[in-house]
């Protein structure tokens, strides 16, 4: 049977490469077009910020930023010295979804939700160049044979030599050292953003915390409030039946007076009807 050889088109491969790497550059200056557009519109106190219509969007653009972040620091660094592009292409499809409905969405949903297929599909992407891609990758950055040899070599007083020497012999470029230079900023620059992440976050919790607590103060003054009304309810109702109780009697009272009225008057007439004795007249000396 005739064996078929598949030829593979360097020059489309490197015309792909560059559209997949210019996507994901184009993706992060759309991202913090966006960013700066609900950062315009939202008020600079954090805790006014929890109350304004913007807060789902500026969640959703925190969501994303931290996908962006270990984006970086997962393919940037090889993309850097091209040694490979920017892989994960529908990733670059879900970040602009997500982003367009952040821009478009009125009441967009919680962040959770609307990021949740993005963080599946970038952690798959993430875990797999690192498992898969990785490895082979690192052989080939600057700098990386000779960090294998200072590993390899036996602790003693001659591995600082060894290590001159490699250092003598394996000079960095001008453009390796300024490569290197690129990346350190932009690890910097990553760690900055990760820190301001957890600085908010910090900030929330704490502001969440200080909810909580002024729900439970005004949940202890509720109840003492309730202990009060049950009291007041508890005296008007002895008061009502009290007041029911002297009602009640006060009919019983009053028929048994008009029972007891005419023999009263019958005992009256009878000692006005009987004859008085007459009244003896003093005998004058």
């Amino acid at each position: 049977m005739p064996k078929f050889s598949y030829m593979i088109c360097k020059r489309m491969d490197q015309i792909c490469q560059r559209m997949l790497t210019q996507g994901y550059l184009k993706v992060e200056r759309y991202y913090s077009l966006c960013q700066k557009q609900v950062k315009a519109q939202l008020p600079r106190r954090e805790s006014e910020r929890r109350n304004h219509a913007l807060a789902r969007h500026a969640d959703i653009l925190a969501a994303v930023e931290t996908r962006i972040s270990l984006l970086n620091m997962t393919f940037m660094r090889y993309v850097e010295f091209s040694l490979c592009c920017f892989i994960p292409g529908k990733v670059i499809d879900e970040i602009y979804r997500v982003l367009r409905y952040v821009k478009s969405a009125q009441f967009p949903q919680q962040a959770p939700d609307v990021v949740q297929e993005l963080r599946d599909i970038s952690s798959m992407a993430m875990e797999y160049f690192d498992e898969k891609i990785a490895p082979f990758l690192k052989k080939k950055l600057p700098g990386a044979e000779l960090s294998s040899r200072i590993l390899s070599s036996p602790p003693g007083p001659s591995t600082a030599l060894s290590t001159m020497q490699l250092f003598s012999k394996q000079s960095p470029s001008r453009e390796e050292v300024t490569k290197l230079l690129q990346q350190f900023r932009a690890t910097g620059a990553i760690v900055q953003a990760l820190r301001r992440e957890v600085t908010e976050l910090r900030t929330k919790l704490q502001e969440q915390q200080k909810h909580l607590q002024d729900q439970d103060q005004k949940l202890l003054e509720q109840t003492q409030i309730i202990g009060e009304q049950n009291m007041r309810l508890a005296e008007l109702e002895r008061r009502l039946r009290e007041v029911v109780d002297s009602a009640v009697e006060s009919p019983s009272s009053a028929a048994s007076s008009a029972q007891e009225t005419p023999g009263k008057r019958r005992k009256l007439t009878d000692i006005t009807d009987c004859p008085q004795p007459p009244k003896r007249i003093r005998s004058k000396k």
